[in-house]
């Protein structure tokens, strides 16, 4: 049964108490954040993209996912909420001069400053590391500290100009109140956006749309209801006009008036005009040959002389 021969055991090896719990090395769980990526769990390298709640990515690791959704992975839960490579942003990073990566460990016998980052703030320079908060701007991509956007408040970019509001700020790698209130903002910007699309229509819905309105849309000619109302008569019947003469146009002695339509035509040597107006048309009497000076070919018109 043990406890023979003389041993004498002490409480802690008879008595269980509750296990402790163990604590996550704070500066490993940095290093995971920020120099692995959130999906593949491999290094972050170039082109690195961030995700409306602020995890960093491989954008090859964002696409595989996005190509094969068949294979369900307990890592694809951090991933759950990009449908679409336009719910990803690209980031703009500055590389750190200081920073040297495995180029001067070759051996394994030099110790890795795990405080040294691979890039830093183009405003300020600090390191990004986990040790400072650290956000981008949605629109346009560029990271930058937080400490940069408080002690030099703008309104554009400081490194490309492209224009912000607060709602484009969102902050890497942020705490659990962070992500809560990026998750609020990333609902209510993408249910803004369903609304918009299904408030937009095309062009020919709202043309069929517009019932009492009396333009109707680009098409063949068609006689508009109203006009029927205002002349007070049958719209099949034509109206007669009656013929006007050169006199009652207008017209100057010397100038031929302009007939309405509908008119009956009269010959200019009925008219009231001078003898010298009349010799000027086709139809005078001093404009006709006879047969005998009329030619005899075919290809002959009575105009040609």
């Amino acid at each position: 049964m043990g406890c023979d021969g003389g041993t004498i055991p002490k409480r802690h090896e008879l008595v269980k108490g509750p296990k402790k719990v163990e604590k996550v090395d704070k500066d490993a769980e940095l290093v995971a954040q920020w120099n692995y990526c959130t999906l593949s769990q491999e290094i972050l390298r170039r082109p690195i993209v961030a995700c409306e709640l602020g995890r960093l990515y491989n954008k090859d690791a964002v696409i595989e996912f996005l190509l094969d959704k068949s294979s369900e992975k307990a890592l694809g839960k951090a991933a759950s909420h990009i449908k679409s490579i336009k719910n990803v942003t690209e980031l703009k990073l500055s590389d750190n001069p200081a920073w040297e990566g495995d180029k001067g460990n070759t051996k394994g016998d030099k110790h890795d400053d795990l405080q040294r980052a691979r890039f830093i703030c183009p405003v300020v320079g600090l390191e990004m590391n986990g040790r400072h908060r650290f956000c981008f701007l949605r629109g346009c991509g560029c990271v930058f500290s937080e400490r940069a956007l408080k002690e030099i408040k703008a309104e554009v970019c400081h490194t490309c100009g492209t224009a912000f509001q607060d709602d484009d700020v969102i902050v890497l790698n942020g705490t659990k109140e962070d992500v809560e209130e990026l998750q609020t903002r990333m609902e209510e910007r993408r249910l803004r956006a369903r609304l918009e699309k299904k408030t937009k229509k095309p062009k020919g819905v709202e043309c069929v749309s517009k019932a009492g309105a009396t333009e109707e849309c680009p098409g063949p000619s068609k006689v508009k209801p109203g006009r029927a109302e205002e002349s007070g008569s049958d719209p099949k019947e034509k109206p007669a006009s009656a013929p006007k003469s050169a006199a009652t146009n207008g017209g100057a002695p010397g100038k031929a008036g302009k007939a309405a339509p509908g008119a009956v035509k009269r010959s200019i040597a009925d008219s009231e005009e001078s003898e010298a107006y009349k010799s000027l048309f086709t139809t005078h009497s001093s404009a006709k040959r006879s047969k005998e000076e009329s030619a005899h070919w075919v290809t002959h018109t009575s105009y040609c002389f």
